[in-house]
């Protein structure tokens, strides 16, 4: 027997754990052994181990496109997607541009009875995560256990919420529907993603805002070790409504230029704050020995590092340095033995507020030096999607790497030159074989990821 948190001998070898119907650790069955009627069969516990995760498959719903295909050539092609403000008169917050998912049909991918419970944003989860599934191949296993969600999410299901209020306050209290109580919750998506699809393995939620997108992948690290052969991660995002707009323009940090092209501007003499999104990415992580026994069709890159801090100085105001942030971006590279001279290339966040663009400046040039590493902030083609953001840019980065091309950062007409930064203004071709995509979340949260290329050929990277 074995015990949660505990690794035993006999469970670092050979012999399958089973996982009980509460997704805990049961047993070791031996090899002839048949598993529980409650409990299935999965990849050894591998606590204490590497665990090689491999991106397989890649959804993306975003204001640049529906699929990974139309996200990529959106880019490639410069196309700010960034607009006036669709759906209701933000005028009298300020705020009038935004990156919307337009010719977005989610009867493609929700069912007519899960439509009127869920919200916009987890119709977007549901669609992306179907198309990373389709993307990688993916056909659920039988064992449910074997496939886990583990999604991030910045503020939930406002849309949703914002009829809901508006009954309340125009009707009264027995005007709230009852599915108010599950479509508005953070956990949502991940929850109707699994139900739906029928994964059972260990999920949960993310909730830090703009990281959330990478700190979902850092968990799903975390879930393969202890056995769960594959996992969804990333996130999406659907603020617009009159209410999410409201919240997110209490933080300071919007810009309320008018022309798209006069907003958002990261890195830029004249940044003057981001601009909002909506959408976002899904991808499938494998370990790697079980995506090569299911035969996965092509495999888009390896997440080989991870780091998270906290800045632990104010819930709304930025720290005084970029000592965590860089500090982050350090665990990262020492999680994945690369050296910073390794790194091709680093994605940035790309706040667009000076006082943020400036202490990432720092982060990145303390530790790749200055223009030491080409830099792009793709986020601002599409605006700032919070968790789908960070997702999305892992996506970026991994088509980056397949065709040797890094996207340029939009909207930058000047340039900080004091920030010593390499900022790639126009596509560039550069062979990728390791990128570093950070990402910031409102409240002092700092991820950093590294990913690297894989040779199939070699079947190592």
């Amino acid at each position: 027997m074995t015990v949660e948190g505990t690794v035993t001998p006999e469970s670092t070898v050979t012999e399958p754990t089973v996982l009980s119907e509460e997704g805990v650790v049961a047993e070791v069955a031996g090899p002839t052994r048949d598993t529980a009627p409650t409990g299935r069969t999965i990849i050894p516990d591998r606590r204490g181990r590497t665990t090689r995760l491999l991106v397989t498959g890649i959804g993306v719903v975003a204001p640049s496109g529906i699929g990974v295909e139309e996200h990529w050539q959106s880019l490639l092609r410069g196309e700010l997607r960034v607009r006036p403000i669709e759906g209701f008169d933000p005028s009298k917050y300020g705020i009038t541009l935004a990156g919307q998912v337009h010719d977005f049909d989610p009867d493609r991918f929700v069912a007519s009875q899960l439509k009127v419970q869920t919200d916009r944003w987890t119709w977007m989860s549901l669609a992306a995560a179907t198309l990373a599934a389709e993307d990688a191949g993916y056909v659920p296993p039988e064992e449910a256990y074997a496939t886990s969600v583990f999604l991030a999410a910045g503020s939930g299901g406002n849309e949703f919420s914002q009829h809901e209020i508006q009954g309340l306050w125009a009707k009264g209290p027995k005007s709230v529907g009852a599915y108010q109580s599950i479509a508005w919750f953070y956990a949502a998506s991940t929850g109707q993603v699994s139900i739906r699809d029928g994964y059972k393995g260990p999920s949960g939620v993310v909730v830090s805002e703009g990281a959330g997108g990478l700190d979902s992948i850092g968990w799903a690290r975390r879930v393969a070790r202890r056995g769960t052969p594959a996992v969804l991660v990333g996130g999406t995002e659907a603020g617009m409504t009159p209410y999410a707009l409201l919240c997110q323009a209490t933080s300071g940090r919007l810009s309320t230029a008018t022309r798209p092209e006069d907003a958002y501007k990261p890195f830029d003499r004249r940044a003057n704050g981001h601009v909002i999104g909506e959408g976002g990415a899904i991808l499938l992580v494998e370990e790697a020995d079980a995506a090569r026994a299911r035969g996965a069709r092509h495999v888009w890159g390896e997440v080989v590092g991870y780091g998270a801090t906290h800045d632990a100085h104010h819930h709304e105001d930025a720290a005084p340095d970029a000592t965590q942030y860089a500090r982050a971006v350090r665990i990262a590279l020492a999680d994945a033995g690369v050296r910073p001279e390794d790194v091709d290339l680093v994605v940035a966040d790309g706040a667009g507020v000076p006082e943020l663009d400036t202490l990432e400046a720092q982060a990145v040039t303390s530790v790749f030096g200055e223009r030491g590493v080409p830099v792009t902030a793709p986020s601002s083609w599409t605006g700032r999607l919070m968790a789908g953001g960070s997702a999305l840019n892992v996506a970026t980065a991994l088509l980056a790497m397949r065709d040797g091309v890094i996207p340029a950062t939009g909207n930058v007409d000047e340039p900080v030159e004091a920030h010593g930064l390499d900022l790639v203004r126009e596509n560039r071709e550069r062979d990728l074989d390791v990128v570093v995509v950070l990402a910031r979340g409102f409240g002092g949260f700092n991820s950093a990821l590294v990913l690297r290329r894989y040779r199939e050929e070699e079947g190592t990277p």
